[in-house]
């Protein structure tokens, strides 16, 4: 259901860009505008859940997800009431994902860290894969598109609230337990975790966020048909990629899997840049499944390495500090907008497409780094 609300607006980006007249940098900030709730989240999400359980805080973050939807329908006369939206999406997805993934772990118990892995990138990108989707529909075929799916949505979530009852609370309330933010990791795993896990995580979302939001949107001037079923096959496609490369980290487990899901980022990116100075708008839907299969592979297997290294009072604390590292890369967007306006300077109108081909460049160096430290660090055996 977080997942889902995350998206329901993002095929609708072309519209809010026309109904309320915004610029580019604008319009991709409305995608990024959560992550500031995330960050939020993140902090404190880890900690409370140690001192008051999982399941207090899943239960109303993901009712925070509803009531977000419902303010995002005032989004469409009101800018202020849009970031507003996105900002309360971005608190429940930080809490959520974060002490969620630590939740499902527990769930199944030691020795399944690889099928925990997987199982919660699958749920995480079956929603965010379910959004664009429905939102596309109902922009093609119904009346107030901008109005109905937060609606369904906000519906869907109420009715859903009853399972968690049916759900065993791993982690007892603990009142002694501190609420100082910690990064939860072990003394001897620090070398493993900020040479192969930091320079990773941050691609789990700054790929997709470009299939999300950035090359449709650019090239939403270029497509023969709808922009907004431009975006919304991509964000879908986004999504669905992530899925589809599911099976690679079983088959060749979480460290290898690292630099695998990094080459397949790097391909998406240069298909979308090469979409953009070319103008084929149709290199947009490949370069999407192949930035939504990095994602995937990259979460599950940094996911499975941490769920090595974490122990039982530090799990939920790890989880969301690798959050807090991948959600930032939902601003690449907006960081890419940005840097490009003052390379414009320099470049001219290539300004965009040497800020694409700069980022390239920087996703080989981390892939370069995290593949050659995995090798010696991370034993494919114990992660598997």
């Amino acid at each position: 259901m977080v997942g889902w609300g995350t998206n329901v607006s993002t095929p609708f980006l072309v519209l809010y860009k026309d109904r309320l007249d915004l610029g580019n940098n604008a319009t991709v900030g409305i995608f990024v505008t959560y992550v500031l709730g995330i960050l939020v989240a993140l902090f404190l999400a880890g900690p409370l859940s140690n001192r008051l359980g999982r399941k207090p805080l899943v239960m109303p973050f993901t009712v925070i997800s509803g009531v977000a939807s419902i303010i995002m329908i005032f989004g469409r006369d009101y800018f202020i009431a849009l970031l507003l939206g996105r900002l309360l999406l971005g608190m429940a997805s930080g809490a959520v994902l974060g002490v969620g993934a630590a939740w499902m772990l527990e769930l199944l118990g030691p020795g399944n860290e690889l099928r925990s892995a997987v199982i919660t990138t699958v749920v995480t990108y079956t929603g965010f894969g379910f959004g664009p989707v429905v939102s596309t529909i109902y922009e093609r075929y119904f009346e107030a598109p901008l109005v109905v799916p937060f609606i369904v949505h906000a519906v869907v979530t109420a009715l859903v609230l009853p399972l968690f009852g049916r759900v065993a609370e791993t982690h007892p309330p603990n009142p002694t337990a501190s609420l100082r933010t910690k990064i939860g990791i072990p003394p001897e795993a620090r070398r493993a975790f900020f040479l192969v896990v930091v320079p990773t995580a941050i691609w789990v979302f700054a790929f997709p966020s470009m299939g999300f939001a950035l090359f449709p949107v650019l090239l939403s001037d270029a497509t023969d048909g709808s922009p907004v079923l431009l975006a919304g096959m991509s964000g879908a496609l986004t999504a669905w990629g992530a899925l589809a490369a599911r099976p690679l980290v079983n088959r060749i487990g979480p460290s290898r899997a690292l630099p695998f899901g990094m080459a397949m980022g790097i391909g998406g990116y240069i298909a979308g840049t090469t979409a953009f100075g070319t103008g084929w708008w149709g290199l947009v839907l490949p370069a999407a499944v192949l930035l939504g299969a990095a994602s995937g592979v990259i979460s599950a297997g940094c996911l499975a390495i941490l769920g090595r290294l974490a122990n039982d009072d530090t799990r939920s604390e790890l989880t969301s500090t690798f959050y807090l590292l991948a959600y930032p890369g939902m601003a690449m967007p907006l960081i890419v907008t940005s840097i490009a306006g003052v390379v414009g300077d320099s470049f001219g109108a290539s300004g965009l497409t040497v800020t694409l081909m700069g980022l390239t460049v920087v996703a080989c160096a981390a892939a370069t780094l995290a593949s050659t430290v995995a090798a010696r660090e991370v034993k494919p055996e114990a992660a598997t």
